[in-house]
């Protein structure tokens, strides 16, 4: 079994650095999980195949063909569908969603885009395992709008709880793309007081497998458990289901102020067997709708690695019936841990059929951030199924390209479709989202002029108003307030008078588009290729502002990191990606 991650020494992890600075729960028996729930016959366990030998290179199989590849950070061409990925990239024994980038589109053919929330943070934590290891992450586990909403933004707070959003948007030049400009689109959520939360209602359901028990998985998590137990109020109710070959309660729902008890159970939590998360799933659910409690906040968090081979397995039956479960009123959020075997792909689908949201868990560090520092956030939801829309003016605006959110793409008409499911948002939180546009008079550096009259040429579908003349683009945002079906709107203009420079934008702006472009770059999007890891370095360096955590300072050190490893390969023998420990905050 490897060392606690704390305990690793960061010998080559720190000379990387040097340079870019110039007792145990059983299952349950077998007749009590017949019992608990006859309605749900189990499927006979299916045999585990062995694990593939270590390829001597990397590798991608997709849809059950190989190929070998050179550069990892090469993008992907996989067409996929929203939200229903039907090709999930293999890079070794990791899965991730298969999806391209998102391409400029032109005003003038498609003036509206549609997109559903995101707050998942996991990609940002599982990029830094791997550069913290010594290895440039494979494209398809960069998901730029996650790494971009990973951390804390300072931006305006509504002030009513009734209309929970606030939005801001600024408009700068470009850093990569000269002559572009990129529209920086911010959205805060209303904040409920820690006095004012709602009861917490949770069942912790969590994989006791035998592909659990390195150090960086289950034992990690349990030491996250704690912190999340000592984060219990008194009034809050907490339960453990884990599940291997078969499932079992390792804790009945018990209250926060017995954390004796609780610290106990988790601390009893040990690894070995198959891999039913199907079952698991069930039993959970079962649980959390036997003690349901209208006036808590009532969820299920997994924590897993997603490696579930056991019973129900098959992706799509799973999404089915965690999209089926939410319509009771329990959220999931999911918790990622391991690499090797990690189904990334499995679990941003589950976390977005289920109403909640994925994080990954690298470190201890990042247990705090997401189970302590951000509890409220993803914990207590002020509103469900958020999306935007953005419709640009042609007269301003030639193409425009939004950067990620390639997995969360909606049709035009599903924003007024209160049926189509979309992102949900806690309590405070932020959700930033960019746009690279190309101004209205470098048309013609886009396509050629129509040669025939009325092609290329939009009719306007009712009289230009005065009001909006002077409009680049016009954002809606569309939500539903918890308990209810009918979603409301608001809506925000967005004037066209853009910086003068970069330099002269808020910190926020300028680092989160620091961030997207660090994606971008790690994606080998070619829309980078002429902006160097150094720039985008100095650009969120100069843009740290308050850092109290250290978070933007260690995001400095893995732009560093990525321009090392990218001048000088990865490290010849690092093995399987540790926990990051070498990258203090």
């Amino acid at each position: 079994m490897k060392a606690p991650f704390h305990l690793v020494p960061p010998l080559a992890i720190a000379a990387l650095l040097a340079a870019c600075s110039s007792g145990s729960v059983q299952q349950q028996p077998a007749q009590e999980q017949a019992a608990q729930d006859q309605a749900s016959p189990q499927v006979p366990a299916a045999p585990v195949p062995p694990a593939p030998p270590a390829a001597p290179s990397p590798s991608v199989t997709v849809a059950g063909s190989r190929a070998n590849i050179t550069a990892l950070r090469r993008p992907m061409q996989m067409p996929g569908a929203y939200y229903l990925p039907p090709m999930v990239v293999q890079q070794g024994a990791n899965k991730f969603p298969g999806k391209d980038a998102n391409k400029a589109v032109l005003v003038s053919e498609q003036p509206v885009s549609t997109f559903s929330a995101d707050v998942d943070t996991a990609s940002y934590a599982f990029v830094r395992r791997l550069l913290a290891a010594g290895s440039l992450p494979p494209a398809d586990a960069v998901r730029v709008e996650e790494m971009v909403n990973y951390f804390p933004y300072r931006y305006a707070a509504p002030r009513d709880p009734a209309r929970p959003f606030a939005i801001g948007t600024g408009v700068v030049p470009s850093p990569w793309q000269a002559g572009n400009q990129l529209v920086h689109i911010a959205v805060r959520g209303y904040d409920i007081a820690a006095a004012a939360r709602p009861r917490a209602n949770v069942v912790l359901l969590v994989d006791v497998s035998g592909s659990m028990e390195p150090a960086d998985r289950l034992p990690l998590l349990k030491q996250a458990f704690r912190l999340f137990a000592q984060q219990l109020r008194d009034n809050d109710t907490v339960a453990i289901v884990t599940y291997a070959n078969g499932t079992g309660v390792a804790l009945e729902p018990t209250t926060g102020k017995d954390k004796g008890k609780i610290a106990d159970a988790i601390a009893a939590l040990q690894g070995g067997g198959g891999t039913a998360g199907g079952a698991g799933l069930q039993r959970a659910y079962d649980l959390a709708k036997r003690h349901f409690d209208p006036k808590a906040v009532n969820r299920v968090i997994l924590a897993t690695d997603g490696d579930f081979n056991l019973g129900m397995s098959d992706p799509r039956q799973l999404e089915q019936f965690i999209a089926g479960q939410r319509k009771s009123g329990v959220y999931l959020s999911i918790l990622g841990v391991g690499e090797g075997n990690l189904n990334d792909a499995l679990m941003q689908r589950l976390a977005q059929a289920g109403n909640g949201n994925a994080a990954y868990i690298d470190s201890l560090l990042e247990a705090r951030k997401a189970l302590g520092q951000e509890l409220g956030s993803t914990m207590f939801p002020i509103a469900n199924d958020v999306k935007l829309q953005i419709e640009f003016n042609p007269a301003h605006v030639a193409a425009y390209r939004l950067v990620g959110y390639e997995t969360r793409m909606l049709d035009r008409q599903d924003f007024k479709d209160d049926k189509v499911d979309a992102g949900d948002i806690g309590a405070g939180h932020t959700v930033t989202a960019i746009y690279e546009i190309t101004p209205a008079a470098a048309a013609g550096k886009l396509v050629d002029p129509p040669r025939y009259a009325g092609n290329g040429t939009r009719k306007a579908a009712a009289p230009e108003r005065k009001a909006g003349s002077d409009e680049l683009c016009f954002v809606k945002l569309r939500y539903k307030l918890p308990g209810e079906s009918a979603s409301r709107q608001i809506d925000h203009p967005v004037r066209a008078t853009a910086r003068a420079t970069l330099d002269a934008a808020p910190d926020d702006q300028r680092f989160a588009i620091a961030v997207a472009a660090f994606g971008q770059k790690l994606r080998g999007e070619p829309q980078l290729a002429g902006m160097a890891y150094p720039d985008i370095a100095a650009l969120a360096n100069a843009a740290r502002g308050a850092d109290p955590d250290g978070y933007r300072a260690e995001f400095v050190r893995l732009v560093q990191m990525a321009d090392t490893l990218d001048k000088v390969g990865p490290q010849a023998s690092h093995g399987a990606p540790r926990p990051h420990a070498a990258i203090a905050r």
